[in-house]
């Protein structure tokens, strides 16, 4: 039943610390709204700080 694949401009990324590149969040981003990758200000539970997050495969 939940095996079905979603059809549509939806995928899921990842997001990798700038400083310590490790991938710590996960998120899904709309394609045709967002065609550039994103760059998100987040924790890093590893540096202990707030630091630039960027968009990355999975």
């Amino acid at each position: 039943m939940g095996s079905k694949k979603k059809v549509g401009a939806r995928v899921k990324i990842a997001l990798c610390c700038s400083e310590c590149k490790r991938k710590n969040y996960t998120t899904m981003k709309n394609k045709k709204n967002t065609a550039d990758k994103m760059e998100i200000k987040k924790y890093c539970p590893y540096d202990r700080k707030h630091t630039v997050h960027k968009e990355v495969k999975i």
